[in-house]
């Protein structure tokens, strides 16, 4: 890993985001988009998923629904999560797996006013997008920040199904236990 890879990783892990208001969080997630685009190598995905996951505890509640409010950015923090799964697939617990999950994500411009993912296990492997081309085994709806809160480990599925802050069509368990397919990396202490 080249040294200035490892001093971003470190310098984004020194951000207590707890200090910052809505707004300053949101700007400091538009600036990583904006300088990974511009090809810096500074960019949200050149981020360890320890430090990302750590980014995304630490951020408020309110933090986060403003990210998630932001038209652009939503998307690249969604995109960002999709493209992590398939790197952190438990392949021994997805073995012999053939499953199809579609996510709809409240509040969305789009679809209904949903913004819409499909993820597929199969042959070991973990693939996910914005094409919704095969039947799902359930479809998924939450809000894009409780998704945020769960796929990072923060917070448990079942415990928002219980609140009725997730919606699950088909199948239920399946739905339930996804999160377990998945080795989810904890946070690292700044």
């Amino acid at each position: 890993m080249p040294a200035a890879l490892g001093g971003f990783d470190g310098f984004a892990r020194s951000i207590d985001v707890t200090k910052l208001d809505e707004a300053q969080f949101v700007r400091l997630i538009e600036t990583l988009d904006m300088l990974g685009k511009a090809g810096t190598g500074i960019e949200l995905s050149a981020l360890r998923t320890e430090t990302f996951v750590g980014i995304i505890a630490m951020a408020s509640a309110a933090q986060l629904d403003a990210l998630m409010e932001h038209t652009d950015l939503r998307g690249v923090v969604l995109n960002e999560i999709f493209a992590r799964m398939s790197k952190h697939l438990h392949s021994e617990r997805a073995a012999g797996l053939d499953a199809v999950l579609h996510w709809r994500f409240t509040g969305g411009c789009e679809n209904g006013g949903y913004d819409r993912y499909q993820t597929v296990i199969a042959d070991g492997r973990c693939t996910s997008g914005i094409v919704q081309d095969r039947d799902p085994r359930a479809t998924v709806t939450l809000a894009p920040t409780d998704f945020l809160r769960v796929s990072t480990g923060i917070t448990a599925a079942p415990l928002l199904f219980l609140r009725g802050r997730i919606k699950v069509k088909g199948d239920i368990p399946f739905a339930a236990g996804f999160v377990n397919y998945f080795d989810i990396p904890r946070p690292e202490e700044p």
